[in-house]
């Protein structure tokens, strides 16, 4: 039904002509937000009429919070749920990620000259080339998901669960086929290569295919890449030398890959005693043109070297500080900086907004801020956040809208809001 749903409304709106000019930023900007309320609605069919009598809210809750990638959910027993519906949240997750890549080459325009420098190596912008880009990118998004399944399949892990977990590493999602993860991954090297692979939606989409197919290996086509592979090195050394703890690095290491990457997901059954530095890794996210969220790797290392830099020439002004990205001769200017700046402040405004709507609905302060952190940057509430036992499904119906258009925000480019702001609350 949603199949069929979906094509007649895919069909309408292809011969629906509104206009031939050129569609401005806001308009770019409301379509793709539209477009994560509406998807979900028909996503949540299959919810609604499923044999689990769930309310037309909680189905949509579960659709939204899958195409978003988040991974709340309100049922409570996986393991009761019918295969074909578990293998559907799935699904959800995986149309979602594809929706988001989409949504970032649609809405390039706000982006960085850096970023978009970045991606004219791989994709044109062309408007006449539409068809051809989305293509290529599904065609790559669709391949690696493959890849994800034959290597989870090799490692012994049934084709269901390999088949679910594929659909949630390459969109950075966090719904699971099981309860626990660790009815699923029960040996170390199965702990290693999901470790490994949750990385796939850390680094670019395009990082495996510019390795394998490009001819131009200039070092400055990989300089993104370059400042996340030393980013998860140092992180890596860090937690190795002072944070295993009786001998648990590989916990803590899906822990770290799982943050990273925005995935959430969890081996241990208890609260993790590391939960504050994951909710970092969470903030800090990755790669720019990958399904994590967070506020990009990037962009706060540029915003903190740039600060540094304009301390140290108030200390030296007689020494020269260049603005400088390490492994590039690629230079940042005031204006990337101002949109850093403004990314994190909003995101700060979110998260205060969203903590006291939280707050105020019962939940305790600590959880709240928690759960506020795992909403905007899209990021499922398990045990190493300490918030694996947290009941969605009983909460009050405005606070589950809230977390909805959290969901929502977190998954658009926060610069996007304070475009939309600037647009319709402070037009001259």
């Amino acid at each position: 039904m949603s199949l069929i749903i979906s094509f007649i409304l895919g069909i309408l709106f292809y011969k629906i002509k509104t206009t031939k000019d050129k569609l401005s930023i806001y308009q770019k900007i409301l379509t793709v937000f539209f477009g994560y309320i509406f998807i979900p609605v028909i996503l949540s069919i299959p919810f609604y009429f499923s044999i689990y009598d769930l309310t037309f809210l909680n189905s949509y809750f579960e659709a939204i919070s899958g195409f978003t990638s988040t991974g709340f959910t309100i049922f409570d027993n996986i393991k009761h749920i019918d295969q074909s519906l578990i293998l559907w949240r799935s699904t959800t997750q995986w149309i979602g990620g594809l929706y988001f890549l989409f949504s970032i080459i649609y809405l390039i325009d706000i982006y960085d000259e850096s970023f978009k420098k970045t991606l004219t190596n791989y994709i044109s912008f062309n408007s006449s080339e539409i068809l051809k880009q989305a293509t290529k990118i599904f065609l790559l998004y669709s391949s690696i998901t493959l890849l994800i399944f034959i290597v989870l399949n090799i490692f012994s892990i049934r084709s269901f669960d390999s088949l679910n977990l594929a659909f949630s590493l390459i969109s950075s999602g966090g719904f699971l086929p099981v309860n626990e993860l660790s009815n699923i991954i029960k040996d170390n090297t199965q702990v290693i290569v999901l470790s490994l692979l949750m990385l796939v939606s850390f680094f670019s989409i395009f990082f495996s295919y510019n390795i394998i197919f490009s001819k131009d290996k200039n070092i400055n086509f990989f300089y993104e890449d370059l400042h996340l592979i030393t980013y998860l090195l140092i992180v890596l050394t860090i937690f190795f030398l002072f944070f295993s703890f009786n001998k648990d690095f590989l916990n803590n290491l899906i822990g770290i890959t799982s943050s990273m990457s925005n995935i959430g997901f969890s081996l241990e059954s208890k609260e993790s005693n590391l939960s504050f530095i994951y909710l970092i890794l969470v903030i800090i996210g990755g790669s720019f043109f990958s399904t994590s969220s967070g506020l990009r790797f990037i962009k706060i290392y540029s915003l903190f070297k740039y600060s540094l830099n304009q301390i140290l020439s108030f200390s030296r002004p007689k020494n020269v500080f260049m603005n400088k990205l390490i492994f590039t001769k690629i230079n940042f200017d005031f204006n990337e900086i101002s949109k850093y700046f403004l990314t994190v402040l909003i995101f700060i405004i979110s998260l205060f907004i969203l903590t006291i709507l939280l707050s105020i609905s019962g939940i305790s302060f600590e959880n709240s801020f928690k759960l506020s952190i795992l909403t905007l940057m899209n990021t499922v509430n398990s045990a190493s956040y300490g918030l694996q036992d947290f009941d969605f499904n009983n909460l009050y119906f405005l606070t589950k809208y809230c977390l909805i258009f959290f969901m929502i925000v977190g998954r658009i480019e926060l610069l996007t809001i304070l475009l939309l702001m600037k647009k319709f609350l402070f037009k001259n």
